[in-house]
């Protein structure tokens, strides 16, 4: 079952309308529902996270100690900071697109349990069905805005590092790469917000897959 599952979950789900539900379907009859979906999206992006926080930190690192190589190397520093620097666009760009896939499936979920409350005949479960609903709910819309402050924090950081690397793209030179260093301060403390914006988001997301586990 575990195989099945970990195959199915990797299916984009990204279409619209017919064949969207009809990948759903497919994915139920092998007992897998929105909610495993969802929590396997959570997960995914908490990685994502954690792995774009990485990156972020050691194109800046590479920032950082560029101003103190010698002018013999800076040429090889430069092209490992730039290189760092794309792949954190590319983790950037990664991230944004696991919180939509995370959105789309999780407005899927709450339309299909809202739509099933009016299955019930019992009151108490149906009553019982509509708060677990609004519990779930907020707490995942709780968890989506972090997602995505945790990913806007990463933007101005992307931003100051792409102009330094776009200016000594064209001006590697001692002269150049020291006239670099006021930048450091500033974006030292972007990536600092990041850490934290990005550490307190996966661990509302880990404490959110908890509560869909059941534990």
């Amino acid at each position: 079952m575990k195989a099945l599952t970990a195959i199915f979950l990797t299916l984009t789900l990204s279409a619209c309308g017919v064949a969207k539900n009809a990948q759903y379907s497919t994915l139920e009859q092998f007992g897998v529902h929105k909610r495993d979906i969802l929590v396997d999206r959570i997960e995914k992006t908490t990685q994502t996270q954690e792995q774009t926080k990485a990156q972020v930190k050691s194109a800046y690192e590479e920032l950082s100690e560029l101003i103190q190589v010698n002018e013999a190397g800076l040429e090889k520093k430069y092209k490992s900071m730039a290189k760092a620097v794309e792949k954190s666009e590319a983790k950037a760009q990664q991230l944004n697109n696991r919180i939509q896939a995370v959105d789309q499936v999780a407005k899927d979920l709450f339309r299909e349990w809202e739509a099933e409350l009016k299955a019930y005949t019992s009151d108490r479960l149906r009553t019982t069905s509509a708060n677990n609903l609004a519990t779930t709910r907020q707490r995942y819309q709780a968890i989506l805005g972090k997602m995505r402050a945790s990913a806007e924090r990463v933007t101005p950081v992307l931003q100051i590092l792409q102009d330094n690397t776009l200016f000594l793209k064209h001006n590697l030179n001692a002269r150049a790469v020291a006239g670099i260093g006021g930048e450091l301060t500033s974006i030292e403390s972007k990536v600092s917000l990041l850490i934290e914006q990005m550490e307190a988001s996966i661990a509302e997301s880990q404490r959110f897959v908890k509560s869909m586990q059941g534990s």
